[in-house]
């Protein structure tokens, strides 16, 4: 575990995927809050589509999990949420690369979706009454980087805004995680158990990915494959050398990797 000690006074920078983050989330807001305004249908129309309705998409509607994230409803809670975006990506991106931070918010995002489609559809099946209420926002992202930086720079202590103390980031994330246990008693424990999936996504990335982010993981990944392809292709092009070498008389040997292996001139036994 990294040991920062340092208190945060001030917002981190605002770039990369920090400002990227911020700014669709703020793009996709004001677009709603426009249609809501002028053309109440296509409101309507979006937020159906646009968020994440679990028993719409075990019809059928497997987009939502990709776009629910986007749908912020209510100036406060969008606001709440960008500047803990702004706070928490802007921090990790001190240390990690902005793919590894973008990987980190979607892989908390997916899981959020994926959890909060698991007690509806478990409920079902069990016949507990689960409200058929949409998922929208960026609640399990944010959740996702909180916990995550409470599990690798726990020692670091943040400001609570707007009291005067601070209090270590590990500290932060069991409380935030405490409160979404006992909203699991209550009639929001979809919200809740959807938050801990997105803990659960955050912390399983950490522990998968590489530090330098996703793309050079997917470009390593990509790479090793297509090198296996070449390592088997010249393999099978080796073997199919000696067959024909023995049918002229003449024995070859070559090595796992498909290198030919030297023979010594002066041994006779590679004649048949």
């Amino acid at each position: 575990m990294a040991r920062i000690g340092a208190t945060q006074l001030s917002f981190p920078g605002f770039r990369g995927a920090t400002r990227l983050l911020v700014l669709v989330n703020l793009v996709t807001f004001f677009i709603l809050i426009i249609l809501q305004s002028t053309s109440s249908d296509l409101y309507q129309w979006l937020i159906l589509h646009g968020a994440l309705w679990p028993q719409l998409f075990l019809h059928g509607w497997i987009w939502q999990p990709l776009t629910y994230s986007f749908v912020q409803v209510g100036i406060s809670s969008t606001l709440f949420a960008l500047l803990s975006i702004w706070f928490l990506a802007g921090f990790l991106e001190n240390y990690h690369a902005s793919d590894w931070v973008l990987g980190l918010y979607g892989a908390s995002v997916l899981f959020t979706a994926a959890a909060g489609i698991l007690i509806y559809a478990g409920s079902f099946v069990l016949g507990y009454s689960v409200p058929e209420i949409p998922l929208y926002g960026c609640f399990g992202g944010v959740f996702g980087m909180l916990v995550v930086i409470g599990v690798l720079y726990g020692d670091t202590e943040f400001m609570l805004f707007p009291l005067p103390i601070s209090i270590k980031a590990r500290y932060i994330a069991i409380i935030y995680g405490l409160v979404a246990v006992a909203y699991f008693f209550t009639s929001s424990r979809m919200y809740a158990f959807a938050q801990l999936g997105g803990a659960l996504g955050g912390w399983l990335f950490t522990r998968m990915a590489s530090k330098r982010g996703v793309s050079f993981a997917v470009s390593e990944r990509w790479y090793g494959m297509r090198n296996a392809f070449y390592r088997w292709k010249r393999r099978r092009a080796a073997k199919k050398f000696e067959v024909y070498m023995k049918s002229q008389g003449r024995t070859v040997r070559f090595d796992g990797s498909g290198k030919q292996i030297e023979e010594d001139p002066d041994d006779k036994k590679r004649w048949n």
